[in-house]
């Protein structure tokens, strides 16, 4: 599998309108308005946090913002890397790109934020990572910790804003601060529905860098976006999100990686089947083997019985209105050993132990979801000030 797996660019339009109110309707990411922000760092000293996903129509931003003079003295690169996608989990190594020479910092590994060197004679960092809009997925948090070391060092913050392909809903369990972790910083729900300026925006707004700090955050956003676009990822964001049926799916699945359940990393279709060697045999099964992304996947080589979604889209169960708990709740039930279905990392995920013991008691999918809402309204309320598209 290519390690830029272009798929195909949709923006979902009302049908009754005409080819030139489309055409006029094209949805530009924060990147692509280089006339926007090449004001903010032409004749400036400028860092970068980008990975593959960081293009502008077919070409990277960093060799776009190359070719237009600006001077970029650093990379840093997030989980998975800069150009070339790593593991789940690896640690990602400092270095130089290849293609420009540029020194290549990793805030994947031992260093998740940047120190007073790394910005010493840097004047401005942009931010330009394609997100997918749950708490859980670690660019976001890379993104605070950046902020947060610009605003201790008084560096200016630019966020070159994306589209949040699931960011037209807001659910799931809020995270309790107690359980902070790197899969999750902020009092926010796994779907949280915001794009990356927006979220970045929230964080200063509400204090949640270290010390009520705040950034000098500027967002450039995108044209013709608004939260009922459903948007398509024209690059893969990770190496086992390999298209949208999982991106949609992952919300609900991504639970299972705190749970002795393989989620088919090490197969084709991650992120889009649920199941383990113990589960019963239900006329389903996937066997794990290394490959792109998952080079020692959870029962390597071994068969694993279990729930089979690699048609979700097509069978309009995603993309939807809200999470389903409903898959792990089942997979939990149908599992032999109780005591030995949730792993540590499970709490962690939820952002607390209220999830994990509520399907332990035996609460159904919509007896859970009930116990989000207050909290939920709460969150949308803070979420609303924040917000930069419809």
């Amino acid at each position: 599998m290519n390690n830029l797996v272009i798929i195909s660019f949709l923006i979902v339009m009302t049908a009754a309108a005409c080819p030139a109110d489309r055409e006029q309707a094209i949805l530009q990411t924060g990147a692509a308005a280089t006339q926007e922000y090449l004001q903010f760092i032409n004749g400036k000293s400028v860092a970068v946090v980008a990975n593959q996903t960081s293009m502008v129509g077919d070409r990277h931003l960093v060799d776009t913002l190359l070719s237009l003079g600006v001077d970029i003295r650093l990379i840093f690169a997030p989980e998975h890397g800069f150009r070339d996608l790593a593991d789940a989990g690896d640690v990602i190594t400092s270095g130089t790109d290849p293609f420009t020479g540029i020194s290549v910092t990793s805030l994947y590994g031992r260093k998740k934020k940047p120190l007073p060197e790394d910005l010493e004679g840097i004047d401005v960092v942009i931010y330009d990572i394609q997100d997918v809009g749950t708490r859980f997925y670690t660019y976001l948090t890379t993104m605070c910790y950046v902020m947060e070391a610009c605003a201790e060092n008084g560096k200016p913050f630019i966020v070159l804003d994306r589209p949040n392909p699931n960011g037209y809903y807001v659910d799931g369990p809020v995270l309790d601060t107690a359980y902070r972790s790197f899969v999750g910083l902020h009092p926010v729900p796994v779907v949280h529905g915001m794009t990356p300026g927006e979220y970045a925006g929230m964080v200063n707004g509400e204090g949640w860098l270290a010390g009520g700090i705040s950034c000098d955050l500027t967002v450039i956003k995108c044209t013709n976006y608004t939260h009922s676009t459903l948007y398509e990822l024209p690059v893969i964001p990770s190496p086992n999100l390999p298209d949208m049926n999982s991106i949609y799916l992952y919300p609900s699945l991504c639970f299972a990686e705190g749970t002795v359940l393989s989620c088919g990393r090490g197969t084709e279709f991650p992120f889009q089947v649920l199941g383990a060697p113990e589960m019963p045999d239900t006329g389903f099964s996937f066997t794990p083997q290394p490959s792109f992304g998952s080079s020692d996947p959870k029962y390597n080589g071994m068969v694993c019985y279990g729930i089979d979604l690699r048609n979700a889209m097509e069978d309009s169960i995603v993309p939807g209105p809200e999470m389903n708990p409903g898959w792990i709740i089942d997979a939990y039930n149908a599992y032999p050993d109780k005591e030995g279905f949730f792993t540590g990392y499970f709490d962690t995920l939820a952002g607390s132990s209220t999830l994990r013991e509520q399907i332990i008691s035996g609460m159904n999918a919509d007896e859970i979801r009930q116990t989000w809402i207050e909290e939920l309204d709460k969150f949308k309320q803070v979420r609303k000030k924040y917000l930069l598209y419809d």
